[in-house]
Parts: C-alpha cells; structure tokens; sequence
C-alpha cells in the first residue's frame, strides 16, 4: 500500500509557473508508475503526464511542452513542473501511483489560473 499526499497547488497568473509534489509513503515507491491527472468542474479526470518506474514519461498534448514530470525516488516523491499555464489548466490536480493491480490517488490539490 501507499499514501499520497500532494502540495503546491495555488492561484497563479496566466504565463505564470507552479511546481506540483506528490509524497509518497507507506510502500516500495520506486516500483510503482506515477502520474498526475486533472479534474475540471464538470468535466472528468484526464490524465496530463506519467513517469514509468523506469523514469519513461509521457504527456497529454494539451500540456506538452509547458509540463515536466520527474520522480526522486529516495524522497518518494513526483514532482509536475507546470509552466506557460493557461486558464484552461485550472482544475484539481490529482497523484496517482500504479503497481500490478494497486491503483492509489491522493486527495488532489487546486490549480487556478487566472487570465
């Protein structure tokens, strides 16, 4: 098992930047895959990025290019460098880790951008 605890969201300008953590604890950290996910009012939780065991990352194309995700695995924790944010990137961001047929999130933290 593993808890996730995530902090850094906030109120940002547009073109502003924010830096997302993800705590890890409770398990083996380095064998899970990590990923952030996105929930807007009304809409349903997406994925933004993902960062394997392996330290391979993938992204969803709204926010390629403007987000970095990394893992430190001796601090147990992911990390979700946002930049260039939009407007439209507001929403609750959520940490999620995966192993085998584990499937863990955190309580999410809120990401406003204003225009």
């Amino acid at each position: 098992q593993v808890q996730l605890v995530e902090s850094g969201g906030g109120l940002v300008q547009a073109g502003g930047s924010l830096r997302l953590s993800c705590a890890a604890s409770g398990s083996i950290f380095r064998v899970y895959n990590m990923g952030w996910y996105r929930q807007a009012p009304g809409k349903q939780r997406d994925l933004v990025a993902s960062i394997t065991s392996g330290s391979s990352t993938n992204y969803a194309d709204s926010v390629g290019g403007r987000f970095l995700i990394s893992r430190d695995n001796a601090k147990k924790t992911v990390y979700l460098q946002m930049n260039s944010l939009k407007p439209e990137d507001t929403a609750v961001y959520y940490c999620n880790a995966k192993f085998g047929s584990q499937d863990h999130w955190g309580q999410g933290t809120l990401v406003t951008v204003s225009s």
